[in-house]
């Protein structure tokens, strides 16, 4: 069981995750620190770039080497586990925890467990799903051994309370390639960066601006530079970007989701979307520009929305379809779409159910692999 942290502690173990989007080299020993607070022996982390088959995050700690090889031969049975309940509803907030997932049945017949798990002393998993799409998958495991017992309720609010922060480190470790940014080459290596960086301090006034950043603001974009101050084309985008850096500024600890995917155009234009990450705490982060209290990351459409476009002209969707589709390939639950796009999940579920149709498929995780299949690979 998980005693109760104190603020320090939970802040500290934020930092580290957070540190970590700068120095990939950090992950170990952050998910060791998070593997003891929950109690765990063994913890997983991966980054999959499903374009050109190759992890860009790959973590493991407390596995034995065979046992690590092993693990690949099942799988397919602890993907289904989780895409069974993901298309089931459940949000990709919520941690996936064996013990109350899985009934007495599905434990005596599961191979994972009898032939993987058990030889080990595992009684219990929890898998955190960060990002799901179909050209990135993203995942963080921990493993309870039967010595401390199967995973309670402060255990699960824990981790229910990092998701949002080892997302957001984790999906600008994506936009970022997992690229490590040191303070003495900052310049130089952010504006070889194809996606725009600012660095803002709490009052969101832009302390550094790289070249990509600088082309989006000078083009009259959806990014804007407002008598020095980061703005947004959209009065809400730029709301929740200004409420981020202050956030940011003031407790990292409760930025939450704020700033982390804020769409700056408009949903019939090509996605552009931002990624506010604090910089005021951490050994690494604070470095970076010591002025500074968040780095918004800006990258242009991604391969997720060039897979909507695939499958949309391919199946001939309807806008409405495929505004729908943009979100549940975004790793979006039936509930999260409609609140997304303003509108009742029952219009998302109609559009869904047309989806489905006319794709020939019944299930989003389905929906996922065909756009994966159907969008060529990118290049190296």
């Amino acid at each position: 069981m998980t005693s109760a942290l104190s603020h320090q502690e939970l802040s500290h173990i934020i930092g580290c995750i957070y540190d970590c989007t700068l120095d990939p080299s950090r992950w170990e020993s952050t998910l060791d620190a998070l593997r003891g607070l929950v109690h765990c022996r063994s913890a997983q982390l991966a980054l999959v770039d499903l374009r050109q088959h190759r992890f860009l995050i790959s973590k493991n700690l407390g596995l034995e080497p065979q046992w690590l090889a092993l693990q690949g031969k099942y799988l397919p049975e602890i993907t289904n586990f989780a895409e069974r309940h993901l298309d089931g509803g459940i949000s990709m907030d919520q941690p996936l925890v064996t013990s109350r997932l899985a009934s007495a049945e599905r434990y005596a017949g599961s191979p994972f467990f009898q032939e993987w798990c058990r030889p080990q002393g595992y009684i219990d998993v929890v898998q955190i799903n960060l990002i799901r799409t179909p050209t990135r998958m993203s995942g963080l495991a921990l493993g309870r051994h039967e010595t401390e017992g199967i995973l309670d309720e402060p255990d699960i609010e824990l981790m229910r309370l990092l998701v949002p922060h080892l997302r957001r480190a984790v999906t600008i470790s994506n936009v970022l390639d997992v690229q490590a940014i040191e303070r003495a080459r900052m310049a130089e290596t952010l504006d070889a960066l194809k996606l725009g960086v600012v660095l803002a301090n709490e009052d969101s006034r832009i302390l550094h601006a790289n070249r990509a950043a600088e082309e989006m603001m000078r083009d009259g974009g959806p990014l804007r530079d407002h008598r020095g101050v980061l703005r947004a084309e959209g009065t809400t985008a730029s709301a929740e970007i200004k409420a981020a850096i202050g956030l940011a500024a003031r407790n990292e600890s409760a930025i939450g989701k704020t700033g982390l995917a804020v769409r700056l155009t408009e949903e019939d234009r090509a996605p552009l979307v931002a990624h506010v990450l604090p910089l005021a705490g951490g050994e690494v982060r604070s470095r970076l520009e010591p002025v500074a209290v968040a780095a918004v990351f800006i990258n242009p459409e991604d391969d997720d929305a060039a897979s909507a476009t695939v499958l949309s002209t391919s199946f001939g969707l309807t806008p409405a379809e495929t505004r729908v589709l943009v979100r549940v390939l975004g790793g979006n639950t039936v509930a999260e779409a409609a609140a997304g796009l303003g509108v009742a999940p029952t219009t998302v579920r109609t559009h869904l159910d047309s989806i489905f149709v006319k794709t020939g498929v019944s299930r989003q995780s389905e929906l996922i692999r065909l756009a994966a299949q159907l969008t060529p690979p990118a290049r190296a």
